[in-house]
């Protein structure tokens, strides 16, 4: 409910709306009037980071965060919301201003479709700190992202959920989450551009796919503590059914 205005008071108001400053002025009993909020804002925040390029052709992330970013966008405008876009790696690449109509949401399309990324990095932190500055108004928040960023978070998240309806996308592979291979593995690192060769043996390969699951359950409980909802989308596979179990189970849970 937001404030619309200050009224006299008519028999039946709720006293506790009286706006006993206002009254003290006037001299005689006003009101708050409130009006229930139906235009809802939606937010997307998709990385373009240099790690989106990780797959195969249309499979890659950023191809997939591009799908998830239309589909989330046609979404809002079924609904008759707003929707914005701000596009980040290392730095804030892209804002675009929350909108209404078809249009709208074309121009946002396309700047996911055909935006060249500046810069390889990542920082979730940037993205956080610039959404809490030019977002002020509660809105849906999804954040599509890989979460590959060495740099700590936690306080902008913490923030950004606590004033917004903060969703985590969260984009991988199989591939790159767990080493199945013996032998000679290359590993290249897409954001700054090395690469580094491992004689994989059973025993450090365990050690490897031990401390890729620590990395990975260490982020879920971030998410989970500053309460969070996440969506693990694997992009060798279809995003249609996470997306619909996530949208049914959270229905369920605020009915």
């Amino acid at each position: 409910m937001n404030f619309a205005e200050v009224r006299e008071y008519s028999y039946g108001d709720d006293v506790r709306n009286i706006d006993w400053n206002v009254t003290a002025r006037t001299r005689t009993p006003q009101v708050k009037v409130f009006e229930e909020e139906r235009e809802l804002v939606l937010m997307l925040m998709v990385d373009v980071s240099g790690s989106g390029s990780f797959g195969y052709d249309e499979n890659c992330k950023r191809e997939i965060a591009t799908e998830i970013g239309a589909v989330l966008a046609f979404s809002a405008i079924k609904n008759n919301d707003k929707v914005g876009l701000i596009l980040f790696s290392d730095k804030i690449e892209k804002f675009v201003p929350p909108a209404k109509g078809k249009s709208h949401v074309f121009r946002i399309i396309r700047e996911l479709i055909y935006h060249k990324s500046e810069s390889n990095g990542t920082s979730i932190k940037a993205v956080l700190e610039y959404f809490n500055k030019v977002q002020k108004k509660k809105c849906t928040t999804f954040l599509v992202s890989d979460f590959i960023d060495d740099n700590n978070y936690e306080k902008g998240l913490q923030i950004v959920s606590k004033r917004h309806d903060l969703i985590a996308i969260d984009l991988f592979s199989k591939n790159e989450r767990e080493v199945s291979k013996v032998g000679l593995n290359y590993f290249l690192d897409n954001e700054t551009g090395k690469t580094v060769c491992v004689d994989v043996n059973q025993k450090n390969k365990e050690l490897i796919n031990k401390n890729i699951s620590k990395v990975v359950n260490k982020r879920d409980k971030l998410f989970k503590k500053n309460k969070v909802d996440k969506v693990s989308i694997d992009i060798d596979e279809s995003y249609t059914n996470p997306l619909m179990l996530f949208f049914k189970n959270r229905h369920r849970r605020r009915r």
